[in-house]
């Protein structure tokens, strides 16, 4: 498993410049603080939408392997290797025990990764399963939040947070938020935005 810190300027300072430094740098002390998890944890209706995504894909690549395998089978891939034409109809019950494995586990394991925090100045949020990617964005660099709904996270009441900045590398987004959640969240990234903004003219 693999984790990177990608603050987009660094990410140590970021990290421990959360509780509460003003906006005016951490001390040399701060600096050693190590990496924690955000405080709060995404909805737990968030499992089922990475559940339901997870068990789509599935379906397509197992019955794409299904369609793949028809095809090779009847039209008798001459180029193919002999011991390859007289087994092809693993390939889909391969396919299956790839890929559904992985799409059951998936959900919960991102739960467990998937945190944000708004703390200070500083919005800071954990994604990911396998690789995982640690965002810090200073709330004073944010240009537009915006809340986004799939059908599905309509259904379940779930909404996504995208906080976008100049620069793209310093964007970032929460997803599995609960509507209500990410509807506060997104209001006093804006508010907060705006104050700094105007504290600084």
């Amino acid at each position: 498993m693999r984790d990177h810190a990608e603050e987009h300027a660094e990410p140590e300072r970021a990290a421990t410049a959360l509780p509460g430094t003003g906006g005016h740098g951490p001390s040399r002390d701060l600096l050693r603080v190590p990496l924690r998890a955000p405080a709060n944890a995404v909805s737990r209706k968030a499992i089922a939408l990475w559940l339901f995504e997870g068990l789509f894909w599935s379906v397509v690549l197992i019955g794409g392997s299904f369609l793949l395998t028809r095809w090779i089978d009847g039209d008798r891939w001459s180029w193919l290797p002999g011991w390859v034409l007289g087994n092809i109809w693993w390939l889909p019950a391969l396919v299956t025990l790839a890929t559904l494995p992985a799409a059951i586990a998936e959900p919960f394991w991102r739960y467990a990764v998937h945190r944000w925090e708004l703390s200070g100045d500083v919005v800071y949020a954990r994604s990911g399963w396998i690789s995982r990617e640690w965002a810090f964005v200073p709330v004073s660099r944010i240009q537009t939040v915006d809340k986004a709904q799939g059908w599905f996270e309509r259904v379940l009441g779930l909404a996504t947070v995208e906080i976008r900045t100049a620069s793209h590398a310093g964007s970032s987004t929460i997803k599995g938020l609960d509507y209500e959640v990410a509807a506060t969240l997104a209001e006093e990234l804006a508010r907060r935005a705006e104050e700094l903004r105007d504290d600084a003219t």
